[in-house]
């Protein structure tokens, strides 16, 4: 049986249905939908035909290859990894409200940005790590709030499911204590600064910081969907899925570290954004069903769209200026997150 699930592992798109497959098309049509209106609308409009027929001029080519390309790749990233790891997560908890924020990930993420935008100007010099510094510390504290889950949970292991949730309801207390604190001492320009990344937004995009941030949620992503059968099978329970030859120690490790990964890189780039990982795994959920191999796909497809589409949103509904796209999200989110509580309740 274990060698059965090790070749399903990498057969996985064999158990989705024709059904399923169908609205994966769906999902792809409105991605290449958000991606073509994301690249022509903005404050700096470019013709949809000019786009198209590649009949653009100089400026309009710079604003397209330097500005708006890496945002609307990153926003298309930073949706697909939230839909992915939210998916992968509810999967691991057997809980359809989990959260990439539930393990206190996003948090801890948070609170090392919110140290370098308050504190890093006297603690670490600008020219050592230049653009990357922001990135970095959040990376940094969503792999420390990793590490204490690791250690806390004795190596993600089969009865840690439960010291793994209240940990991150501690971490994600603690992170808000200390972002308080933060903000409290933080100068006017801080406070503006610290308040804009913290409703999330892809404005500071570039080619640069993008590069390794293709790299690790591709990467992740690459290696969550393989590992779609076995979350299948976690649906009956632990021991039982054991007794099939599932190696629960390990599968809860990848899920745990690669939604990690997903989850850090994406905070560290874009901010706070709520819901995505909560509302994509349940939409997709509701349209073609439950199994994984077509649920993390999925989710990772109309993730990708979704926050496309909302990025959209934020640049041309107050135009020339933008909203932060986390607000938008969230807007939508909270709504769908409270009616999605009143049916589980009924």
């Amino acid at each position: 049986m274990k060698n059965q699930l090790q070749i399903d592992n990498y057969q996985f798109i064999k158990f989705i249905n024709i059904k399923q497959k169908l609205i994966l098309v769906y999902f792809f049509i409105f991605l290449l939908i958000s991606l073509i209106l994301s690249f022509s609308f903005g404050s700096f409009h470019i013709s949809l035909l000019d786009l198209l027929s590649s009949n653009i001029n100089d400026l309009q080519l710079k604003v397209l290859s330097e500005i708006r390309t890496p945002r609307v790749i990153l926003a298309c990233l930073v949706g697909a990894s939230l839909g992915v790891s939210g998916a992968a997560l509810q999967g691991l908890f057997r809980n359809p409200l989990a959260d990439p924020g539930l393990i206190g990930v996003s948090a801890g993420a948070a609170l090392g940005a919110a140290f370098v935008i308050v504190l890093g100007s006297k603690f670490i010099p600008e020219y050592l790590f230049g653009i990357f510094i922001l990135p970095l510390s959040a990376i940094s504290g969503a792999s420390l709030v990793i590490l204490f889950l690791y250690v806390f949970t004795k190596g993600f292991g089969a009865k840690g499911i439960t010291y793994m949730l209240l940990i991150g309801i501690a971490i994600n207390a603690i992170a808000t204590v200390f972002i308080g604190i933060l903000t409290y001492v933080s100068t006017d320009s801080q406070l503006r600064g610290l308040t804009f990344w913290m409703m999330g937004s892809f404005g500071a995009s570039n080619w640069v910081i993008l590069s390794p941030a293709i790299i690790l949620i591709i990467g992740s992503i690459s290696m969550l969907l393989p590992i779609s059968r076995k979350i299948d099978i976690l649906q009956l329970g632990e021991s039982e899925a054991s007794r099939l030859g599932v190696n629960i120690q390990s599968l809860k490790f990848k899920i745990i570290i690669f939604s990690a990964i997903c989850v850090g890189s994406s905070v560290s780039l874009s901010g706070m954004i709520g819901f995505i990982g909560l509302v994509v795994p349940h939409l997709v959920r509701l349209l073609g069903g439950v199994n994984h191999s077509f649920l993390l796909i999925g989710s990772a497809i109309l993730g990708a769209g979704l926050m496309t589409f909302a990025d959209l949103l934020s640049r041309v509904i107050v135009q020339p200026a933008e909203l932060p796209v986390g607000l938008l999200t969230s807007a939508i989110g909270a709504p769908f997150f409270l009616w999605l509580i009143i049916k589980i309740k009924r």
